[in-house]
């Protein structure tokens, strides 16, 4: 991703640069890209292993040099800031003034509570003068009833515009400790609302529990003292099973040395009848004999082509002996010639 961003970054610089593919020599590429961060003027004293990760300060830092030379080559420039318009001050003081805090609320009330105080004592002066108000408001009291001109529709949209403006939004500090106070006694109320509830039921159920554990420890007894008998019968039973046992541990382990001795008195009987089966099957067997005969008159055979081949030899044997002896006796008769023939036949 590092070597794809540069490459795509050299190129909208203005330079030919090509995108490195998957099986390309990374340090070749880095190399290429070092290049023409030098060719920009900018610093790259770190060894070019920093950028074979991917990540990190360096590879930043060849990004954003090659980022701003793209954007030096297409023009970009940085335009003003535009700032919000901040609200006037009327609408925020009105905002304050719909809006109260607690700490307001708690000064209401502490002047409410002064004035409490102050209209506790009696004040004789101000009797006097309600009294005189009473009089003249009573003088004053028109004879009839009073009816208003307002349209019914007008004063409700006027009560609906007016009361947004009405509301009291009390802010809530979690760390105000009447906040706390109250909390606890709401959870105190709960729990032991809770606590009576539990503690009844827990009660109860410990009775039952007691109750049912009496019983079954009645029940218990009752079942042992009946049963004593048959315990008693049932240990007997049982020492008389662990005898069997040990009884039967011995008798088995004759057993299994019997069962040894029989496996090799098996096993050489199997042994014994595979040998006389094949020694029957050997004596019963006629082809040896048949082989034998066979044998025999390959030989016959053999001997009737020996004494025809030795036929044949005497006979040539004999008709050699009698050719030499005619040649000698046709020699002899010869007459006798001059020296050499007498030298050729004392040769």
């Amino acid at each position: 991703m590092f070597t794809s961003l540069s490459a795509w970054l050299i190129s909208l610089s203005g330079k030919q640069f090509d995108r490195p593919q998957e099986y390309d020599d990374p340090n070749a590429t880095i190399a290429n890209i070092l290049a023409e961060v030098r060719q920009l003027g900018a610093a790259t004293d770190f060894p070019p292993n920093k950028l074979k990760t991917g990540h990190g300060e360096y590879c930043i830092y060849v990004l954003d040099k090659l980022a701003d030379e793209a954007l030096k080559k297409s023009g970009f420039k940085w335009g003003k800031p535009l700032y919000p318009e901040e609200e006037t001050e009327e609408e925020s003081t009105v905002d304050d003034d719909v809006e109260l805090t607690l700490d307001k609320v708690d000064d209401e009330i502490a002047e409410e509570e002064d004035i409490e105080e102050e209209e506790s004592f009696l004040d004789l002066e101000g009797l006097r003068n309600l009294q005189t108000n009473k009089e003249t408001a009573e003088s004053s009291r028109p004879e009839e009833i009073m009816e208003s001109s307002v349209d019914a529709n007008e004063w409700r949209l006027e009560v609906e515009r007016v009361t947004p403006s009405l509301k009291v939004h009390i802010r809530t500090d979690n760390k105000d400790w009447r906040t706390h106070v109250d909390q606890m006694h709401l959870h105190k109320d709960g729990i032991e609302t809770a606590l009576s509830e539990t503690k009844g039921y827990l009660d109860k159920l410990h009775k039952e529990i007691t109750r049912t554990l009496e019983k079954i420890g009645s029940r218990e007894k009752y079942i042992n003292n009946q049963l004593e008998h048959l315990l008693q019968d049932f240990r007997g039973t049982q020492d008389g099973l662990a005898e069997v046992k040990e009884q039967y541990r011995q008798a088995s382990g004759g057993v299994t040395e019997r069962t040894r001795q029989l496996a090799e008195v098996t096993e050489e009987l199997e042994r014994i009848k595979q040998e006389m089966e094949e020694r029957g099957s050997s004596m019963t067997d006629g082809s040896p004999l048949v082989k034998i005969k066979q044998a025999l008159q390959r030989l016959k055979n053999e001997v009737i082509q020996m004494d025809v081949r030795v036929g044949v030899v005497e006979q040539n044997l004999l008709q050699a002996k009698l050719k030499d002896k005619t040649n000698m006796q046709r020699d002899m008769n010869k007459p006798i010639g001059n020296a050499n023939d007498y030298d050729y036949l004392k040769g």
